[in-house]
């Protein structure tokens, strides 16, 4: 009977160990911020939103800094209302300037940051999200937003790692917006051709149209012709005698 026993308790452990060791790396793996969407267009504008969780079983998050990057200055930058929360916006030079609807900007927001009220805040098992409108986004592949995020108990967690393109995700990675080119718009050049060939196309239907018409017009002319020397015809014959 021992014999037999300790086999199964042998397997039972590694299959314990085993499991342990997959659910403690799943985890905490997506435990993180997030931007989303993940991706937008070059030169757009779009509304984006910084996803935070709280990791903490005890503590509550009470603020939320978002540093926008120094080597992508964006013109416009708005928040929205976060019922519970207050948002303080930050300001630096930029140079050269950023060019918005043909103005040029000398100044680029470079931080925002969310303040819980009082006795408020993400609670522990639960994400808030912190809305903002940007634009237009730069001509750069990406922007990495570093994030800071602090706990009613003091602790930070400092989200600021910047992940390497084919490399595995850092331990705090910060959150990243991949930017793609915007769609190239077709040519003068190469619209030309087409325009041509709807003129040629109109100048064929009109000349058909036209041609058309005469023919009509000479069909009815014609009618009325033959119709008149028909009366005069008739007038010309005697009556016939009864």
């Amino acid at each position: 009977m021992i014999r037999l026993r300790r086999p199964a308790t042998a397997a039972a452990l590694t299959l314990a160990a085993v499991a342990t060791a997959v659910l403690g790396l799943a985890g905490p793996a997506s435990a993180h911020v997030t931007v989303n969407p993940t991706e937008a267009k070059q030169g757009g504008y779009g509304r984006f939103a910084f996803r935070v969780p709280n990791e903490s079983d005890t503590a509550s998050t009470t603020k939320v800094e978002v540093n926008l990057p120094e080597d992508a200055p964006v013109g416009s930058v708005s928040t929205m209302p976060v019922p519970g929360w207050t948002v303080t916006v930050e300001k630096r030079k930029v140079d050269p300037p950023v060019e918005v609807h043909g103005s040029q900007l000398t100044e680029a927001v470079s931080k925002l940051t969310w303040t819980a009220a009082p006795n408020g805040g993400v609670k522990p098992g639960e994400f808030q999200e912190f809305p903002v409108s940007m634009g237009p986004l730069p001509q750069t592949d990406r922007m990495v937003f570093k994030v800071l995020q602090t706990y009613s108990d003091g602790n930070i967690s400092r989200w600021i790692e910047e992940p390497t393109p084919g490399g595995e995700e850092p331990e705090n990675p910060a959150p990243v917006l991949t930017l793609t080119a915007a769609a190239a718009s077709a040519s003068p050049a190469a619209s030309a051709p087409a325009a041509a060939a709807d003129d040629d196309d109109d100048d064929a239907d009109t000349g058909a149209a036209t041609a058309f018409g005469v023919a009509g017009l000479v069909a009815g002319l014609a009618g009325l012709v033959l119709g008149g020397l028909a009366f005069l015809r008739t007038r010309r014959e005697p009556a016939s005698k009864s």
